[in-house]
């Protein structure tokens, strides 16, 4: 595999010497199939093609995906690594000067993941065939020394350029994984940065990046793009990254980018079809869970780049044959699982899923288990991200049957329910906070999660108000909360926070941990009141934007479809 790839990688080179027949067209030599044409002025092209998939959360069947198309929720079947493997290899055939980057979320995501700590997807993802691979936010998930074994059981280079030892005492070791990667092709260099998620540790359980030390892109950003430009003397600088579409903008915008050319991205699920120019790089995110593949051409003409095309692929697994090689050794690595993941547990009588900003089907559902068990508390609080793929097909039922392996793609981390105290102060400003990490003027400011879900409190709100002024009202119970009055709340407890913390509210009271954890309670509530029929209940309400916003990015040309 890796001669294969080298002797790839080798024929950028060979392609200047090629043979043109054909001015002002690409023409496809049958040997090499490297794209070159000649020019009207005698100058030489070459198009090479990087391909990108980021965020597939080890979801390695096709499933159900939304769209919004004239205002409406639409869905096709999408993605499975057998479907992208075809398409991969079709796009690779037409250009042997392409290269196939993953940008994070490759080992958490999926039943499977979690039972074999994601160990199941290291053969995948390397007979996928890729060039290079990033770290994102979720591959900590089973601690520092299991993702570097994971990470290191890949074929292909991995980079990140703000990843550390942690020596103790805040001391920063080396770099994790080597800071950049170089792709020669078509007598040029092509230089690779990367950078995941510094705010890892504070959006998830901080027991799993215990070891590492993050820090922001723009600390050593300039100097690395020093390195690339004027001692490895690249011609064209492409940031690979795991930070968010806000956040991705945000950088691009910042005197410490000036030299990047593109960041491809991920983390958010957003799905760029238009890169969106800022003021030093192009930003682009494509979409989530294998459901695209984005594709950036590159024209080189006599040594520079002087055009690039980017297109936002779909995987449409209805129209595109399986892989066999692939589907073979999907079905190797699950079988021993197979019986389990797809056990029904209970059925809905709607569409679930998790695409709007602000509340879900998928998130009511979870709030409704959890107040089914815990009528008693007052407050009822749930995560708030894009996390799984719908699901909208139904059965022989006429329903939609839920697996035990769709509660995972839900919730991949079975967490311990947790209740504690809280005032009506202390939640009122928690809310502000949480509405600022989503909605912050400051694009740098706003973390990759969505609104957070509730039940027994209804919030009414402004997105696009003043920070820490964005509530109009809040009631619980009916009633205008009381900011000295103590309320019973419930989320899941993260490992690793301080024991007065929960859902990210500090200083709460009589914290404790219950008996049962969320996969318990959804099993326990499917079972019992199946079918369900999880339509939001509007407990947020935002003022000023529709119900149904699907993206957290603002002041750009951009619309999540």
């Amino acid at each position: 595999m890796d001669n294969r790839r080298e002797f790839i990688k080798s024929m950028g080179t060979l392609g200047l010497g090629a043979a043109i027949i054909s001015p002002l067209s690409a023409m496809s030599n049958s040997d090499s199939n490297i794209l070159e044409t000649i020019n009207t002025d005698g100058s030489h092209s070459i198009k090479i093609s990087i391909l990108q998939t980021t965020d597939v959360h080890c979801q390695i069947h096709p499933h159900d995906e939304l769209f919004w198309e004239n205002d409406q929720a639409v869905f096709r079947k999408t993605g499975g690594y057998a479907h992208m493997a075809t398409m991969l290899k079709r796009l690779k055939k037409k250009n042997a000067n392409t290269f196939l980057i993953d940008t994070g979320d490759m080992f958490q995501g999926s039943e499977l993941s979690v039972e074999t700590n994601g160990k199941a997807f290291v053969p995948i993802l390397n007979a996928m065939d890729y060039d290079l691979f990033l770290p994102g936010n979720w591959e900590v998930i089973y601690g520092k020394k299991t993702m570097q074994t994971l990470m290191g059981s890949l074929l292909a280079p991995k980079i990140c350029t703000n990843m550390y030892h942690d020596l103790g005492e805040g001391r920063r070791g080396e770099l994790i994984f080597q800071p950049y990667e170089i792709w020669n092709v078509a007598g040029i260099k092509i230089g690779f940065l990367g950078y995941t998620d510094p705010l890892v540790p504070i959006r998830q359980s901080p027991n799993y990046s215990k070891g590492i030390i993050y820090t922001k892109p723009e600390e050593n950003l300039a100097h690395y793009i020093d390195v690339l430009k004027n001692q490895e003397q690249c011609a064209y600088i492409i940031m690979i990254a795991h930070l968010g579409l806000s956040q991705q903008i945000a950088l691009a915008n910042m005197p410490e980018c000036e030299g990047v050319n593109y960041i491809l991205g991920g983390d958010t699920h957003e799905r760029v079809r238009v890169p969106i120019q800022c003021k030093f790089a192009k930003v682009v995110e494509p979409g989530a869970f294998g459901s695209f593949i984005g594709k950036l051409d590159l024209t080189i003409t006599d040594g520079k780049v002087t055009e690039d095309v980017y297109e936002l692929l779909e995987v449409n697994s209805e129209k595109i044959k399986a892989d066999d090689e692939i589907n073979q050794l999907l079905e190797e690595h699950e079988s021993a699982y197979q019986e389990k993941i797809n056990t029904i547990i209970g059925y809905s009588t709607i569409p679930l899923y998790r695409y709007f900003v602000v509340e879900n089907p998928i998130d009511t559902m979870i709030l409704d288990a959890l107040h089914d068990k815990f009528p008693e508390i007052d407050i009822v609080l749930s995560n708030g991200f894009r996390f799984c793929p719908p699901r909208t097909t139904p059965d022989e039922t006429g329903n939609i049957p839920i697996t035990n392996g769709f509660i995972f793609d839900m919730l991949p981390v079975d967490s311990t329910v947790r209740t504690a105290k809280a005032t009506g102060k202390q939640i009122t400003e928690w809310m502000e906070k949480e509405l600022n990490n989503v909605f912050a003027i400051d694009a740098s400011k706003r973390f990759g999660g969505w609104v957070v879900k509730f039940k027994g409190m209804e919030v009414s709100f402004r997105a696009f108000g003043e920070s820490g002024k964005r509530i109009e009202s809040i009631l619980v119970k009916g009633q205008p909360i009381d900011p000295n009055k103590k309320y019973s709340i419930l989320a899941c407890e993260r490992d690793g926070d301080p024991e007065d913390m929960l859902c990210r509210m500090k200083g709460v009271l009589e914290a404790k941990n219950t008996q049962s954890t969320l996969h318990k309670v959804m099993t326990e509530y499917l079972k019992k009141n199946s079918p369900v029929t999880p339509t939001p209940q509007k407990n947020a309400k935002i003022l000023d934007a529709k119900e149904t916003l699907l993206t957290q990015v603002s002041g750009v040309d951009y619309q999540f479809r």
